[in-house]
């Protein structure tokens, strides 16, 4: 193969005979000038790994309008200065053109950690949020392109909606954490990007309210779902624990409901004492059951709870008057009369399932209402003992 001192005007006329050519240039070594029998010409750069011993060459791309004999040559010594220094082009593209996507990550992350290690709701969730945000703006870079600007440009972008995008700044940590772990890059690009400050909300309801739910729910044609807003009011439970409770985590004759670990929060098992309202709720519903399927609220499907309850809970709340009140205050509604009514903190935190003492905090407040009352005997005996 001739060494040449490449120019412009060489690489015009430079042809070649009965197959490939490589014409490779004296003033920087390693870099040439392939010309193809059909007369097709690219530049390419050959060197050897410094670590193997291998000889590798790279193509740098097609002579023409965009690439010209000075823009490869001045490409070719950036190749030839990163092998001097140990590293290799060649493998350094291959392992891009290997490199895991985003979108590889999503379905790793969703077979290996979401769906086996999460409640199915929230491995729904996460689902979703892939598919609505993470995915739409970064499903075709690289694990290893995704930097902490663009983490940052995202989130920002979803500032209207601040919960839902500190959920996606969450669920990528945690994918970043993974990929970390299995091999796939050395950071976690969403550490040091601040979260947006969330305003807490905690709704629950009055006793009037309560009242009006309580007629809408007797009102309602589809007992099956109001018995399941019932029971949800009288335990505290979360909605998912209620819909897919079975009938063999119930003993009613010592009323206790034993909720196993895969349908709790925490993933722990939990045994939670019922009220003689509760057993006597699920007693009737026992009483009324027509089929043998092993859920307390069976759903369409046979072998299947009832999915969700949405619509119900929509028509509900639209016939009692309620307004921005979710299925999920329901707990809190819960939490709220126990404590108001006297109960204390640590026990209302046992019912509902917390681990941390602090969750139960937001009540705090409200546990003032009876230490107010007591705080008045002594005035109504003295107001009274004046009057006599």
């Amino acid at each position: 193969m001739p060494k040449v001192k490449l120019s412009k005007k060489l690489v015009e006329s430079a042809a070649a005979g009965d197959g490939d050519e490589v014409f490779w240039d004296t003033a920087l070594p390693g870099f040439g000038l392939r010309v193809k029998s059909s007369g097709s010409k690219s530049y390419v750069v050959q060197y050897r790994n410094r670590q193997t011993g291998r000889s590798r060459r790279k193509t740098i791309g097609q002579h023409g309008p965009l690439m010209t004999l000075y823009q490869a040559r001045e490409i070719a010594r950036g190749y030839l200065a990163d092998a001097l220094r140990g590293g290799d082009p060649v493998m350094e593209a291959q392992a891009r053109r290997k490199a895991k996507s985003m979108r590889d990550l999503a379905d790793d992350y969703m077979t290996n950690h979401a769906l086996p290690k999460k409640r199915p709701r929230s491995a729904a969730m996460d689902r979703s949020l892939l598919d609505r945000v993470v995915l739409p703006a970064f499903g075709r870079q690289s694990v290893d392109e995704v930097s902490h600007k663009d983490i940052q440009r995202l989130h920002n972008s979803l500032r209207d909606t601040p919960y839902q995008a500190n959920r996606v700044l969450a669920l990528l940590s945690k994918m970043f954490e993974l990929a970390i772990r299995w091999g796939l890059r050395g950071d976690n690009p969403v550490k040091g990007v601040p979260r947006f400050a969330e305003e807490k909300r905690y709704r629950w309801l009055s006793d009037n309210e309560l009242d009006r739910l309580r007629e809408a729910l007797d009102a309602h044609p589809n007992q099956r779902a109001a018995n399941a807003i019932r029971l949800q009011l009288l335990t505290g439970a979360r909605t998912g624990e209620v819909l897919t409770s079975q009938w063999s985590d119930f003993d009613l004759d010592r009323g206790v409901w034993v909720k196993p670990s895969h349908h709790t929060k925490q993933k722990r098992t939990e045994h939670l004492p019922l009220s003689a309202a509760t057993v006597a709720l699920l007693r009737s519903i026992a009483h009324g059951r027509t089929d043998d399927s092993p859920f307390v609220f069976p759903g369409r499907k046979p072998g299947h709870p009832i999915k969700d309850l949405k619509r119900f809970w929509t028509s509900v709340t639209s016939t009692a008057g309620l307004k921005d009140y979710r299925l999920h205050d329901n707990r809190h509604t819960h939490a709220s009369h126990l404590v108001s009514s006297g109960h204390s903190l640590p026990i209302v935190g046992r019912l509902l399932g917390h681990t941390n003492p602090m969750t139960t905090q937001r009540y705090a407040h409200l546990a003032d209402d009876p230490l107010r009352q007591a705080a008045e005997v002594m005035g109504q005996k003295l107001t009274n003992t004046e009057k006599k």
